[in-house]
C-alpha cells in the first residue's frame, strides 16, 4: 500500500474512533499532550506519526495500538 494512502486510512480510522467516543480534536489533543493542529494533521493523513505518538493516541482512546490499524 502506498504511504499516503495508508496515512489517510489511518487518519480516517482515528477520526472515526474519536467521534465514536464523543471526543473533539481538542479533547484528544489534551489527552495526548499534543496541540489540536497536530491531531488535525494526523487525521488528515498529513503527518507520518511515530509509534510512540500512535501509542499515546491509542491509550487516550482506551484501546490497543493494533486497533488503530483495523481498516
Amino acid at each position: 500500500m502506498e504511504k499516503s494512502v495508508l496515512l489517510k486510512k489511518l487518519g480516517k480510522r482515528i477520526t472515526s474512533l474519536r467521534t465514536e467516543k464523543k471526543l473533539s480534536q481538542s479533547d484528544l489533543a489534551r489527552l495526548t499532550d499534543k496541540d489540536r493542529q497536530s491531531i488535525h494533521r494526523l487525521e488528515k493523513g498529513e503527518i507520518n506519526p511515530s509509534i510512540f505518538y500512535l501509542s499515546e493516541v491509542a491509550d487516550a482512546l482506551k484501546m490497543k495500538l493494533t486497533d488503530l490499524f483495523d481498516f
